[in-house]
């Protein structure tokens, strides 16, 4: 619904204005819903408006589960994870490369807010665990370095 906020004769109003199908508009006022007609314009089609399509679901694996990215055994080296869950939105290194403690080497999109993700420890990036999109849980090892 997309909302607007009207001062009329001094009195705030809090208008949602949300589908609207064969000119009957879906209108939420100061909280109460209202089905307002809209004039038809001589020869004029029917309006017909939608609303923005929802977000699709997680993928799923074959059994039902959802696909998320779980916290790994750490292998040799130092492990990398995540301090918090969230969405991988890029790696910036690559296997092999060398890097130093302050280094970024992922970002992390949690709460609607990019986290730099920085090695800890200088090193040789050993393996990535995780590909950009995918979801990651607390904990989860992300990269290790050795």
């Amino acid at each position: 619904m997309k909302e607007y906020k009207y001062k009329i004769n001094g009195n705030l109003y809090k208008v949602a204005v949300g589908d609207i199908d064969d000119n009957i508009a879906q209108v939420e006022v100061n909280g109460v819903p209202y089905k307002v007609e809209l004039e038809r314009a001589k020869g004029a089609a029917p309006v017909k408006v939608a609303a923005a399509p929802k977000a699709a679901a997680a993928p799923r694996t074959a059994s039902g589960e959802k696909v998320i990215a779980k916290p790994a055994a750490g292998g040799a080296g130092a492990a990398v994870v995540a301090p918090l869950p969230g969405v991988v939105i890029s790696i910036p290194v690559k296997v092999g490369d060398t890097v130093k403690a302050a280094d970024t080497v992922l970002l992390l999109e949690a709460m609607k807010m990019e986290n730099a993700i920085h090695a800890g420890r200088d090193g040789r990036v050993a393996s990535i665990n995780v590909n950009p999109g995918d979801s990651v849980l607390e904990g989860a090892t992300l990269l290790t370095i050795e």
